[in-house]
């Protein structure tokens, strides 16, 4: 009892007594107390409101960076679309223009397939007998040389066999030097092999290889490839690699020659061998 008698008698004198200020002890004490409980309310409720706003924002932010991966996604799958489109152009005018640069009449063909098997480098064309096509017509490329028709002709598919096959064969010769032999395939794996060529003859790296029409089969004129190694061979014929102008592994269109040369008969002979003996 004393002491609650006590310290109601200190809060009326406090309630009586002003302070330095001219503020009542008893007010400036309760002032205080609660101006700290309210900088004490005030910090829990700030720090709960600022991680509500963090929490929405990152909600936000995350459904943001979604969409925005989703776009990514989107342009870059456009962008190759683009690509391909470009690139398909850029090899269109290419092949335009080797149409245009020859007097033969060609067939403008899509590859629509390509034998996965290694040992037979062929494709299939989305042309056929009803577009005039028949088996020993030359094929060729923007680049150069592909390959020749054989086989069997569907009304509206052909196959090619492509030169780097291991049985195909094309007569060339070289641009420079006007030295003559057979180009033939290597199934795929090696460069051509320039065969029938003396030791003697003057063959240098990066002489270009054509056609010389010798076959039968490949109009004269159109690229090959060219050299990529030559050395004196242990018999009578030099040791010459080709490099393909063509990349095979990217055919997508082709021109197929449809004038025929005047002395081979019309017919598939050898379609499923070399080209030349």
């Amino acid at each position: 009892m004393f002491l609650v008698f006590l310290v109601g008698h200190v809060i009326m004198i406090s309630a009586q007594v002003n302070g330095p200020s001219g503020m009542r002890v008893l007010d400036g004490v309760v002032f205080t107390t609660f101006s700290e409980v309210q900088h004490l309310v005030y910090g829990v409720v700030d720090a709960v409101r600022g991680g509500w706003n963090g929490y929405v924002d990152l909600r936000a932010v995350q459904s943001e960076n979604a969409s925005l991966r989703h776009d990514l996604t989107r342009l870059r799958v456009q962008l190759q679309d683009e690509r391909s489109l470009a690139a398909r152009s850029r090899q269109l005018e290419r092949l335009l223009d080797a149409r245009d640069a020859t007097p033969l009449t060609t067939l403008a063909a899509t590859v629509i397939s390509a034998d996965p098997n290694l040992w037979s480098q062929t494709v299939t064309l989305n042309k056929g007998d009803r577009d005039g096509l028949q088996p020993n017509l030359a094929v060729v490329g923007a680049a150069g040389v592909v390959g020749r028709t054989f086989g069997s002709v569907a009304p509206r598919a052909t196959r090619v066999q492509l030169l780097i096959d291991s049985n195909a064969a094309a007569g060339a010769l070289i641009e420079r030097s006007r030295v003559n032999g057979v180009v033939h395939g290597a199934g795929g794996t090696e460069p051509l092999q320039f065969d029938y060529v003396s030791n003697l003859a003057d063959v240098a790296i990066g002489d270009v290889v054509i056609t010389s029409g010798i076959d039968g089969i490949y109009p004269k004129g159109f690229i090959i490839g060219e050299v990529a190694s030559s050395a004196i061979g242990s018999g009578l014929y030099r040791r010459i690699a080709v490099r393909p102008a063509v990349d095979f592994g990217a055919l997508e269109e082709v021109l197929v020659v449809l004038d025929r040369p005047p002395d081979l008969p019309v017919g598939d002979a050898g379609a499923e061998g070399a080209t030349v003996p």
